[in-house]
């Protein structure tokens, strides 16, 4: 299941994708791959079967997204933010972000960030491409979101915390950094009940293809 031309990058259709938004196998898990994918509104998720890995594609319908006017601050987080405590900065350890990103949330969950992945993310980063928001406190990192800037476009990609509510103190700077810039689209792919209380929808692929157009006819600096 792929869809190969000589020495270059090729993808089916989105709309060819399973109903369950799986698009492609096969392919590299490469910088040059990932990029080619979110100019397509597709993206790198591997299906793991335990220390085996498989390198898939998907472009799911629908796609959920933040709007930068609608991310849900709840009273606690503006409290915190209000309050301060936390100290904001970007790009000043990216690997250390994904590292923890990477890293198993409980004792059910995968790895989806694989090895190869993260090398993948460290070139688009030294190629600034990718980027990274992080929460300090006490010179310790503490919470990070990071993701790929492309154009217009903000693909998040994973989000970690060591302290109550450090993510979310980096995800609304990012999504006021994105705002600020004139970045027109956050893609964060698949929806879930957590991104949904800070205020993630849902929109449909045809839809999401025709922002995801406008976002790269666009040229904001992150």
């Amino acid at each position: 299941m792929g869809w190969f031309g000589e020495n270059q990058i090729a993808f089916p259709p989105v709309e060819m994708a399973e109903p369950d938004g799986l698009l492609m196998l096969g392919g590299e898990t490469s910088a040059e791959w990932m990029l080619e994918g979110y100019r397509r509104g597709v993206f790198l998720w591997p299906i793991c079967f335990g220390r085996k890995q498989m390198t898939a594609w998907f472009a799911p319908d629908p796609r959920a997204i933040i709007e930068f006017d609608g991310l849900h601050v709840a009273r606690s987080l503006r409290r915190r933010l209000h309050k301060g405590g936390f100290e904001v900065r970007y790009d000043t350890a990216f690997r250390e972000v994904v590292d923890q990103c990477s890293m198993p949330r409980g004792a059910s969950d995968g790895i989806w960030i694989t090895a190869s992945m993260k090398a993948a993310y460290q070139d688009l980063f030294h190629r600034g491409f990718a980027h990274s928001v992080e929460t300090w406190r006490d010179n310790h990192l503490v919470g990070g979101v990071f993701g790929v800037a492309l154009n217009g476009l903000f693909a998040a990609e994973s989000m970690f915390f060591r302290e109550t509510d450090a993510s979310k103190v980096a995800l609304v700077h990012l999504v006021d950094r994105l705002r600020e810039r004139g970045f027109t689209l956050m893609d964060i792919q698949v929806w879930s009940p957590h991104t949904g209380r800070m205020g993630a929808i849902e929109i449909g692929r045809k839809e999401y293809q025709q922002r995801l157009s406008a976002a790269l006819r666009v040229s904001p600096c992150f």
